[in-house]
């Protein structure tokens, strides 16, 4: 905690020490040094605000994470996707790491209720602001990795983000058919061949579920808004499932 603050300032970061320990406990990581950790969700406009006082804002780590985020990502892809091109590869990075889904992921852990910030920030809605939520996650990488180094930041993602790619989160920009076509032609050998196998739902509602086979023996199947999507999902199910058997 800051030295020479008053008593309406103890009793905010009496509060905030505990919400920051709760925290921490959630996500599985204990900071060695817990500045770092209260750096990363200190606004700029609360420094503003208290110029007298040692607080240091969020932005040098937010400089740093967001460095960290990009090679720690490029790396999971990297060995995850070996059938995506180089340009695929950047696409999917991209998609993880831009505000929305830096957003998304600190909404998921509640950052925005750690935040420490000024007044006027505050009263014009700071706290929920896109931009302000995605540089925190970028400063906490920051901070993680200052206090814990690149395998704990690692360790974070796996756990938080991770998942969501995994999930299908962005497979709106996953090309999973090229990958699963590249793959047999490379690995196996055969035909595949997708089949819609049910419609369902009203028109403005569609739901289609379908199923990739490689020499008539079915390997994924996969449900989506529109065909394209339902065998994007089964050629995702059936490319993990023959990479497990190939290894």
């Amino acid at each position: 905690m800051p030295r020479h603050i008053n008593y309406k300032e103890k009793r905010t970061f009496a509060r905030k020490a505990e919400e920051f320990k709760k925290f921490q406990e959630r996500i599985g990581h204990t900071f060695k040094n817990e500045k770092l950790l209260y750096q990363a969700f200190t606004h700029s406009s609360y420094v503003n605000e208290h110029r007298k006082k040692p607080y240091e804002d969020n932005e040098r780590l937010e400089f740093l994470g967001d460095a960290v985020l990009e090679l720690t990502v490029s790396q999971f892809l990297y060995k995850k996707y070996p059938m995506m091109s180089e340009g695929e590869l950047t696409k999917l990075r991209a998609a993880i790491v831009c505000e929305p889904s830096l957003v998304s992921f600190a909404n998921n852990l509640s950052f925005g209720t750690l935040v420490l910030l000024g007044k006027g920030e505050e009263m014009t809605g700071g706290r929920a602001r896109p931009a302000l939520l995605a540089d925190v996650f970028e400063a906490f990488i920051g901070a993680l990795y200052l206090d814990q180094g690149l395998d704990a930041v690692v360790q974070f993602l796996e756990k938080f983000v991770i998942p969501k790619i995994d999930e299908g989160a962005f497979s709106h920009v996953m090309d999973f058919k090229s990958q699963l076509q590249e793959f047999v032609q490379r690995d196996t050998k055969g035909i595949l061949e997708y089949k819609i196998l049910q419609e369902k739902g009203p028109a403005h509602n569609r739901e289609f579920v379908s199923t990739v086979s490689l020499n008539g023996e079915i390997f994924g199947t996969g449900s989506g808004r529109s065909k394209k999507e339902a065998e994007q999902h089964a050629a995702q199910e059936a490319l993990s499932k023959l990479q497990q058997l190939n290894n």
